[in-house]
């Protein structure tokens, strides 16, 4: 007989051994959090200690259950080390949809690699990450993770919520910090959101997010950074790279940044020198000067990924890069620097983010940000923009990567932020100049000249390094409204000069046109139709954004089988509103030809979520009358 006190002791094992197993069970979630989502945040706690301005300690535990596949990149779970980082632990435990423990893995089980492909200099810049492949759906998994740095000038943001179609029940954020370091903070979009800042002290700081329902996204939305919750942080006297540094103003940070992390990185072999002040010769003019050298890094180098905050912040240097002939953005744009040291032209380094999504350095909050580095030259008129990282881009360039944001320049007496070149919309055009014929049988045959600048020669420039396969793929998606589309001869010219790119462009197709009986139909704007799909999303939630604006003008010539006779042409149409002006116009000339005439051009601007459904119409009209269609009658 067993003892009353084993039995009770049983009885409590057990309650609490259930109690663990159903804490992370699939029907404890809120139904509201499971609604449109693909993963449910369960937890996410962040622990950050900073014990001094050479000391920091990141603790962190993320419990995700993943409702689906696609949920699958919520569960986030990797942590990068180096010289100046090391994880104390790291682990994860797996359970099944009931709770039950399915799998424990510890660090030995995560995958190790290099953090940086194509460089041996990077060999201590690492990634550990769980590399987990589920039994079924759903799952929970528990992530946990310890860090210590002594890089203090990186202090994790807080999103409490990281993403679209991602439920959170628990969001916490912990900072504990010394008085004497100058801690600052800065919030952003909270007041939808159920956050509540439960310390705020000159040592301590804690937020607690609770419940937040899965986003749908939304096109035409800003990114989720500038939608969602978060919280930027930051030291006033921070460390990094192996020195102490200040971030109280950005003119003090600039210096800092030169003084101590790139002074000493430029310095160039003797016959370097020397064959950089032959290739320039007697030339004065110092942007003149910057032109050879940047074709010179062009031809000489290639570009290795190597995020800005792994693999240092300080750059490689130019020696290196030299002997090597590859280096990330840091290293590329440093060794541009130094050639062009050697010819006695200054230029800066330059921080910010790099993405076709504009993104500000945020200039009222003084602290490390930025993911790319450029180069700024500075003339008469403000600055030339070097992206060192490409082989391909025109001298002076800024294309849809680097173009119109705050980012921050380090020049010898400090930092500064300062705006980059920003293409005014009727600048970022696309010209068609073409012709096309329909036979009597319906078929089609013609060539398109399209030059392309501004913004636009970013995106069309890239179809001159497709392969034979890619271009005509390019080409068929761009033509998809003529079907059994073929091309002929393409031709291109990459005017770097005057940055702007031709495409020249035969093609034909059997049955462009349809016949019935004595009639044939067919649409008249055959190579530049406005195939937009603006879907309509009712209770639009988020405002939208057109990120750049363009020009588009057609003229193309169109010659009408012989034998027939024009029954229907569409009317002239024009539309002018809020985003932008649409006109199109058809000439009749003589023996059976037609001149078609377009121009769109389109705001950039944000816009509130009412004004979306107006927007969509908008474009539903353009891209109506895009698809009009003239009548011919067999006479």
């Amino acid at each position: 007989m067993k003892s009353p006190f084993f039995a009770l002791f049983f009885l409590f094992f057990t309650l609490i051994s259930s109690a663990q197993k159903s804490e992370y069970t699939i029907s404890s979630i809120n139904d509201t959090l499971k609604e449109n989502a693909n993963a449910v945040v369960r937890l996410n706690q962040v622990d950050i200690v900073i014990a001094s301005q050479r000391s920091m300690n990141i603790k962190a535990q993320r419990v995700v259950t993943v409702l689906n596949e696609k949920g699958m990149s919520e569960i986030d779970a990797y942590q990068h080390y180096d010289k100046t980082t090391t994880i104390k632990n790291i682990e994860a435990v797996v359970y099944d949809a009931f709770g039950n423990e399915i799998k424990k893995i510890k660090r030995k089980d995560f995958k190790d690699q290099s953090a940086v492909s194509g460089s041996t200099l990077f060999s201590d810049s690492r990634v550990l990450f769980l590399d987990y492949t589920p039994i079924s759906y759903p799952f929970t998994i528990i992530y946990n993770n310890e860090v210590e740095t002594s890089n203090t000038a990186f202090i994790p943001q807080w999103f409490p919520l990281q993403g679209y179609y991602l439920g959170v029940e628990k969001s916490i954020l912990n900072v504990t910090f010394p008085n004497n370091l100058g801690f600052k903070k800065k919030e952003f979009q909270f007041s939808d959101y159920n956050i509540k800042k439960t310390e705020d002290s000159d040592t301590k700081l804690s937020y607690v997010a609770i419940n937040i329902p899965a986003q749908k996204q939304e096109d035409y939305s800003p990114s989720y950074k500038d939608l969602f919750p978060k919280v930027m942080l930051g030291l006033e006297k921070f460390h990094l790279e192996g020195y102490d540094g200040t971030a109280t103003t950005w003119e003090a940070f600039g210096k800092w940044y030169g003084e101590k992390i790139l002074t000493g990185t430029t310095i160039l072999p003797e016959e370097t020198k020397v064959k950089i002040k032959a290739l320039v010769g007697d030339e004065k003019d110092p942007v003149k000067k910057a032109k050879i050298i940047y074709d010179y890094v062009q031809k000489k180098s290639r570009y290795v990924n190597i995020a800005i905050g792994i693999g240092g912040w300080k750059p490689m240097l130019a020696t290196d890069v030299d002997r090597l002939g590859y280096g990330d953005c840091k290293a590329l744009t440093n060794y541009t620097k130094a050639l062009l040291q050697a010819v006695d032209v200054p230029s800066y380094n330059t921080i910010l983010y790099g993405d076709t999504y504009k993104t500000n350095i945020q200039s009222d909050f003084v602290s490390m940000q930025g993911n790319h580095m450029i180069l700024s030259i500075p003339t008469n008129n403000g600055y030339t923009w070097l992206e060192c990282t490409s082989q391909d881009d025109p001298f002076g360039y800024q294309g849809i990567f680097t173009d119109d944001r705050d980012v921050l320049i380090v020049k010898p007496e400090g930092g500064e932020i300062v705006r980059t070149t920003i293409y005014e919309d009727k600048t970022n055009t696309q010209k068609d100049k073409g012709s096309y014929t329909i036979d009597e049988n319906g078929n089609f045959s013609g060539s398109i000249f399209i030059v392309s600048e501004g913004t636009q020669y970013s995106i069309k420039s890239r179809v001159e390094h497709l392969q034979p396969t890619e271009k005509e793929a390019h080409y068929k998606d761009y033509w998809d409204n003529i079907n059994n589309l073929k091309l002929g001869k393409i031709t291109f010219t990459n005017d770097k000069e005057n940055i702007r790119f031709t495409e020249d462009v035969q093609l034909s197709a059997i049955n462009y046109a349809s016949i019935a009986a004595n009639k044939m139909i067919f649409p008249v704007d055959a190579f530049n139709q406005n195939g937009t799909n603006i879907k309509r999303i009712r209770n639009r939630k988020n405002p939208f954004q057109i990120q750049r604006g363009y020009l588009d003008t057609d003229e193309i010539e169109i010659s009408l089988p012989s034998g027939f006779t024009i029954e229907f042409l569409p009317s002239d149409f024009e539309l002018k509103g809020k985003f932008g002006e649409y006109k199109t116009e058809i000439i009749k000339k003589e023996n059976n030809k037609l001149t078609y005439k377009r121009s769109m051009f389109l705001n950039k601007g944000k816009y509130s979520n009412k004004e979306y459904d107006e927007y969509r119409l908008f474009m539903e009209q353009i891209s109506r009358n895009d698809n009009a269609k003239i009548i011919l009658t067999k006479n």
